[in-house]
């Protein structure tokens, strides 16, 4: 009665179905029984069986396997490492890629609010003017190959991936990327050295020839097998201290000389009048964004990640990147704190900056201690050049050329000092870091006076003060709060 009443519920059905399913699994023949089970007569039947089949498969197979040596034998071994490093690589080119965002925002910061659409336009530009003249025309020159004419200049053409740089270590496409990336820093560094007061069609004009002609034959001097990059003349820049930074802050420099000081930076005595920057939180912020994107910058420029013995180079790099940025940062307050009786954020990250500047040619082969000396001598020089700009009265709102120009030539120089390369010469470091300076500086110092002379090259005094957010983009940022 209680089978029956049980039946009658899903419970009830449910116990049922499972006591018939394991009292019939009871009489299920295993796989083993019947192995057990089997007459040894047949069993040694098949076993004679199965070894004929199994003569003829190994002679089979041996031939198979001799055909497929043969075929391996012609074919070249990949490279392992190949797509590991391409990722990487384009990784790190999308971090440096993102640096423009930092140098948009430490600008942004440190510039008057009425400037603002203008600053982050520029950076636009830079990068977009960059990719496309750098694709077309700056690649070429950069890596010319065998189309040398002599060692200081040569064109290998628009970019493709048949003359792309590699050599089957990684694809060509990621090193333009990565290349590209470099080319824009280079440019964008010289806005904030010149903001304020430039035409923005002035600017498109300095920013596609800076990318297209003049940092990339710099750069071919050292990365493209020109005459700084071959044995004799061996000059030590591993991620750019002064093929980047150096060009770019030179290039800032000229253009700040060029266009004259802001209205009201100085008075007509000479006195120093600092126009302080709108939004201190956006110059951190930027200084923040930079420094991550540093690793882009310096590790990624090792080239290869595959092995061993890269992965612990780019992590090493990483951590001399770390402490020169650090010291630099540290040093530079204190100095700061020193002269000025109060201790200056924007100094700080000023200081930060220089830091990794200084490392930025050297980060491959100096020891830690070596590190946290290059950065506490940047922390120091960006403070002291900072000052010196105002004695001669040339007004850089960011302090460009003081962290990019000044911190880059000592990057180049201490390569010198404390690099452990077997092929190091201090006199080649400082040779070609000056040749480096001096065609940036003139080149673009002439750029900006045959700008000028055309009156293409400072907008009115009427737009200065109204800002060129209004003046030359029609547009503000903030409203009417904001000045």
């Amino acid at each position: 009665m209680l089978f029956l009443r049980l039946d009658r519920s899903w419970f009830g059905r449910m116990m049922c179905l499972l006591a018939l399913i394991i009292g019939t699994s009871s009489f299920v023949p295993t796989a083993q029984a019947f192995q057990e089970e089997e007459p040894v007569a047949e069993v040694e039947e098949a076993s004679a069986e199965t070894e004929d089949v199994t003569a003829v498969e190994e002679s089979e197979l041996e031939n198979t396997q001799e055909m497929e040596e043969g075929a391996v034998a012609d074919t070249p071994e990949p490279d392992e490492h190949y797509a590991i490093n391409t990722i990487v690589m384009f990784f790190c080119g999308v971090l440096v890629l993102f640096m423009q965002a930092g140098f948009a925002m430490l600008e942004v910061g440190l510039n008057s609010a009425k400037n603002t659409i203008n600053i982050l336009f520029k950076n636009v530009m830079d990068l977009s003017v960059g990719i496309i003249l750098f694709f077309f025309i700056g690649y070429g020159l950069m890596y010319p190959g065998e189309n040398f004419a002599g060692g200081f200049f040569g064109y290998g053409g628009v970019m493709s991936l048949e003359n792309a740089a590699g050599g089957g270590a990684y694809h060509g496409a990621a090193d333009f990327l990565f290349q590209a990336a470099f080319a824009a820093t280079a440019a964008t560094i010289v806005s904030g050295a010149v903001a304020g007061r430039m035409k923005f069609s002035a600017y498109l004009i300095y920013s596609a020839i800076l990318t297209g002609i003049i940092y990339p034959i710099s750069g071919m001097w050292k990365w493209g097998g020109g005459y700084f990059g071959v044995d004799g003349n061996m000059f030590h820049d591993f991620a750019g201290s002064v093929v980047v930074h150096a060009v770019g802050g030179f290039a800032g420099l000229a253009g700040a000389i060029a266009l004259g000081p802001r209205l009201g930076r100085f008075s007509e005595s000479g006195e120093s009048r600092p126009i302080p920057g709108h939004n201190v939180t956006f110059a951190a912020l930027g200084v923040f964004i930079l420094w991550v994107g540093w690793y882009g910058f310096n590790p990624g420029s090792q080239l290869a990640y595959g092995s061993n013995g890269d992965a612990a180079a780019v992590a090493y790099i990483a951590v001399t990147t770390s402490l020169s940025a650090a010291a630099g940062a540290i040093i530079s307050m204190v100095t700061a704190w020193i002269l000025f009786k109060k201790p200056d954020v924007t100094m700080a990250l000023n200081g930060a900056l220089a830091g990794l500047v200084g490392i930025t040619a050297n980060c491959d082969q100096v020891s830690t201690t070596s590190a946290l000396i290059i950065g506490a001598v940047a922390g120091v020089l960006v403070v002291l050049a900072i000052i010196g700009l105002e004695k001669f009265k040339i007004d850089d709102p960011v302090g460009a050329f003081p962290v990019h120009g000044v911190c880059g030539v000592w990057g180049g120089i201490a390569t010198g000092i404390f690099g452990t390369a077997g092929d190091l010469s201090l006199s080649v470091q400082i040779t070609a870091t000056v040749a480096m300076c001096v065609w940036a500086f003139v080149t673009m110092f002439g750029l900006f006076m045959g700008l000028k002379s055309f009156g293409m090259l400072r907008v009115s005094r009427e737009e200065e003060e109204m800002g060129l957010d209004l003046s030359e983009h029609g547009m503000r940022a903030y409203g009417d709060s904001l000045s």
